[in-house]
């Protein structure tokens, strides 16, 4: 297929509704090859067939239920072995939970799925990513990382749990982690000057399902009211295409995007100190030994 995402493979977490499934249209009719993980079957077959249906002819399904580490995991082994080198690797799952939920593994569900689940599947793609280079790592993040605290007291919510407080911390952490996973990139030696990127964005608020599994009362008594103002989708997609697909930004790392553009993210998310306890706890919950990084001079932060 001819285009300007030919020859890449990009594997999209959270790509059978919303963002993600408008990301996978958006990027296999630019010619990619599109690797789609959601963790119901016959919604990933929809999704498959919708991505044909606009012109996509390289689509592979996973099945995969990424609050459990076991799950991804076995996703992980399945794409190591799939594919010989995976160019773009987008986090983009996410959800969002009024009340506490435990996942399998007996964590909180929210920071479950929303930061561990793409901190582990990218440290287990982390050598395939890498003999791919020029390769990227864009992770779905949010504006309410604006609000967010990494509470390190009280990670799982088990003294107090409030959604929206949980939601915030998740998307916080996927700031940082994009920006500690940027640092210690930064010191690898690869060939040709090449480097695995690593930046986050918030997409715009969108008009999908999110959150309704266990929704806020926002969710359900505003959200119906202010469909007609939000983004689509394929709206909502567009930042996440632009840093998966745009040769100018094939250099740039450790960055936060909204819109298409640089934007400075909160204070807190610049942080080393409490990003690199982040990476050595996150590393404990998933059972990964975490090595400490690399000294490196950070890049600057975007003026606003």
């Amino acid at each position: 297929m001819i285009g300007p995402m030919a020859g890449k493979t990009v594997l999209i977490t959270g790509a059978t509704s919303g963002i993600g499934r408008a990301t996978a249209i958006g990027l296999a009719t630019m010619g990619a090859h599109v690797a789609i993980i959601g963790r119901d079957r016959q919604r990933a077959d929809d999704a498959a067939q919708e991505i044909r249906t606009a012109g996509g002819d390289q689509v592979d399904v996973f099945v995969a239920d990424l609050s459990s580490q076991s799950e991804v995991r076995r996703l992980a082994e399945k794409v190591l072995d799939r594919y010989t080198h995976v160019d773009v690797l987008i986090n983009n799952v996410g959800g969002y939970w009024k009340t506490r939920h435990v996942t399998a593994d007996g964590l909180e569900r929210t920071f479950a799925l929303n930061h561990l689940a793409p901190f582990l599947l990218t440290n287990l793609l982390l050598d395939r990513l890498q003999q791919s280079v020029p390769s990227r790592v864009v992770t779905v993040s949010s504006n309410a990382q604006a609000q967010g605290r990494i509470d390190f007291d009280d990670l799982q919510g088990e003294k107090s749990y409030s959604g929206a407080r949980a939601y915030s911390q998740s998307k916080l952490a996927n700031v940082m982690f994009s920006y500690e996973l940027a640092r210690r990139l930064q010191g690898t030696i690869l060939p040709d000057h090449a480097i695995v990127t690593a930046n986050a964005l918030h997409p715009g608020v969108v008009s999908t399902s999110f959150g309704t599994e266990d929704p806020a009362t926002v969710q359900r008594v505003f959200i119906p009211f202010l469909r007609t103002f939000m983004k689509t989708p394929a709206q909502g997609a567009a930042t996440s295409i632009h840093l998966a697909s745009v040769p100018d930004l094939e250099q740039i790392t450790g960055r936060y995007f909204a819109t298409s553009k640089l934007k400075r993210s909160s204070k807190p998310s610049y942080d080393e100190a409490a990003a690199a306890r982040l990476w050595q706890v996150s590393g404990d919950l998933v059972g990964l030994a975490t090595a400490a990084a690399t000294p490196t001079q950070p890049p600057p932060a975007p003026k606003s």
